[in-house]
């Protein structure tokens, strides 16, 4: 047995050489904006293991973006890590989008801010919206794999309209049981919110600050007795806490819009504000209050829900024990 467990850990090893990946492309309802498009991303796969460095906000310093993704509440945002800039390293890339060994958590954090374009990354107040982690043997980082190197989370449905610096962050664990051997791929989006929502955030985190380099979730042995990187089959608890439920008021219609086609791009450039759009689809729903059920692409469950678990257009589909959603 603790053969298997040297064994899995000397793969690990040898994978975290060359098997990195970047958060470079966002989604909209579908719509891909774009290559590095509203992204603040570095210019190199190297993970960062130190999380009191300021390169666990958006990465190492490297690409910036003058651009503004536009977006309405309960909109299904998107995020793509690949290998490297641009996509596989060569022709059968085997770790593109990442490595299979990279198990590990992905997680989505906003921060209102005034200018999502021009807005320091440091000094932030953070709140989790969206968190994937480890559920019947599958880790958040497979689902990255299976869907080609996309995550998709929502946005809030009672977002309030303005800017926020979305903050994708993926973690690989197959190393973590050594201090500093967790590796984190995070790069900011830079969004922009429109409706009438009025929730911007509940237990704000800071970072870095509010990430230990013991925190249970960052330094741990994934492997379990058998070798396999399933926590021994315990429970995980990514760093963080949990995700932040929204407080919906008053129950006033929020238009929400989405994409008739995926090529739809809905992006704004503040040197020439400027939104190109093709065929769209308005879909009113109500948020919060005591209306219907949730929209398409809405929350509809997850651990400590309080809001609608019935959906008003597509089937409540759970995608991890705290988030569930209308598909």
């Amino acid at each position: 047995m603790k053969v298997s467990v040297i064994a899995a850990t000397a793969v690990g090893l040898a994978a975290s050489a060359n098997a990195h990946a970047i958060m470079q492309r966002v989604s909209v309802n579908g719509a891909d904006q774009g290559l590095l498009t509203g992204i603040r991303a570095p210019s190199n796969n190297n993970p960062v293991g130190d999380v009191s460095s300021q390169d666990i906000i958006c990465g190492a310093s490297g690409t910036t973006s003058s651009s503004i993704i536009n977006a309405a509440p309960g909109d299904k945002l998107g995020f793509n890590w690949r290998h490297i800039i641009g996509g596989a390293q060569g022709t059968n890339d085997p770790d593109d989008p990442i490595a299979s060994s990279h198990k590990g958590p992905v997680q989505l954090y906003l921060a209102k801010v005034d200018n999502a374009a021009s807005a320091a990354k440091t000094g932030q107040k953070w709140f989790k919206v969206a968190s994937e982690g480890l559920s019947g043997g599958k880790w958040g980082v497979d689902t990255v794999i299976q869907n080609g190197g996309w995550w998709y989370a929502n946005l809030p449905s009672c977002l309030a309209p303005g800017d926020y610096l979305a903050r994708a962050e993926l973690i690989a664990l197959h190393s973590a049981y050594s201090s500093q051997g967790v590796q984190f791929y995070t790069s900011c989006a830079q969004i922009r919110v429109s409706g009438s929502g009025s929730w911007t955030g509940s237990n704000f985190l800071s970072f870095p600050g509010s990430y230990s380099q013991s925190d249970p979730g960052i330094l741990i042995n994934i492997y379990g007795s058998s070798g396999q990187p399933d926590n021994g089959g315990k429970t995980y608890v990514a760093p963080g806490g949990s995700v932040q439920q929204q407080q919906c008021g008053g129950g006033n219609p929020t238009t929400t819009t989405t994409a008739a086609q995926t090529t739809l791009r809905t992006t704004t450039t503040t040197a020439a504000q400027t939104t190109t759009t093709t065929t769209t689809t308005t879909r009113t729903t109500t948020a919060g209050g005591s209306g219907g059920g949730a929209s398409l692409y809405g929350q509809c469950g997850g651990s400590g829900w309080t809001g609608p678990t019935s959906c008003a257009s597509g089937t409540c589909t759970v995608l991890n024990p705290y988030y569930s959603q209308c598909l």
